[in-house]
């Protein structure tokens, strides 16, 4: 990571509220705590985070409209149970072809565009760390002069991880790596790799991640709605491509 944005994860502040909800989250994550579990008293809370009880029952506000508790007047608050998610259909198959990569893109460009300003207000500074960590492998491969895929996967994976809500990351686990197929589409068309594509891409996250860091909502959602969309152009522009071999 470039010291540039070492020091903008270090300028990088999240309230109070924030810091005590991904606390909680943590808390249940790692307390081997199972759904009706009840949490601690808001006191011992209040203590063991050491926040005010303004900031506590922000913070409860912000977990119980994502799905992580259940308030019970006069008796507490517990783990709750996550909805059941369907999301057959969506599945990724190995026998992507481009129209199918166009229609995920655009499916993910109104999942993404608003996971990412989530992120902006919701991440915690270790998920900023994972963030930069996954730009930073996507970097590294580009500058190998190798495909990136995983490392593009990953980089989107990080983001949706951040907004503290379960239901980005698995909308993205279920389409999987297999929704970017570049690689594969050119090899199987008899095209050669475009050496500048994973370059330009790199620039793409680059916006993004930059506005993240700033906590700039506005900015971090036009990055990522322009790479995704710019991601359906470049398939166009490969079906076009195809279609001259063929002609």
């Amino acid at each position: 990571m470039n010291n540039e944005r070492k020091k903008s994860i270090k300028r990088s502040k999240t309230s109070l509220p924030e810091l005590a909800a991904e606390r909680i989250r943590e808390k249940i994550r790692t307390s081997n705590m199972s759904v009706g579990d009840k949490l601690p008293t808001e006191p011992n809370l209040m203590k063991e985070l050491g926040v005010s009880r303004t900031v506590l029952r922000e913070a409860m506000m912000t977990l119980k409209a994502e799905g992580w508790v259940l308030p019970k007047q006069g008796i507490g608050v517990f783990v709750a149970e996550p909805k059941p998610m369907d999301f057959s259909g969506f599945s990724a198959s190995d026998t992507l072809t481009i129209s199918d990569a166009i229609e995920s893109l655009e499916l993910r460009t109104a999942v993404e565009v608003e996971a990412v300003a989530l992120a902006v207000s919701r991440r915690s500074a270790m998920q900023e760390s994972d963030i930069c960590r996954s730009f930073d492998a996507f970097e590294k491969k580009v500058a190998l002069g190798k495909s990136a895929e995983q490392e593009d996967y990953e980089f989107h994976l990080a983001i949706a991880r951040a907004t503290n809500n379960d239901r980005f990351v698995k909308f993205l686990d279920v389409l999987g790596k297999k929704t970017i197929p570049r690689a594969r589409l050119r090899e199987e068309a008899g095209l050669p790799r475009d050496p500048n594509l994973e370059q330009t891409l790199n620039e793409e996250h680059k916006a993004i991640l930059d506005a993240l860091l700033d906590r700039d909502v506005e900015r971090a959602r036009d990055a990522m709605r322009t790479h995704l969309t710019n991601g359906c152009n470049r398939y166009r522009d490969l079906a076009r491509a195809i279609q001259k071999t063929k002609s």
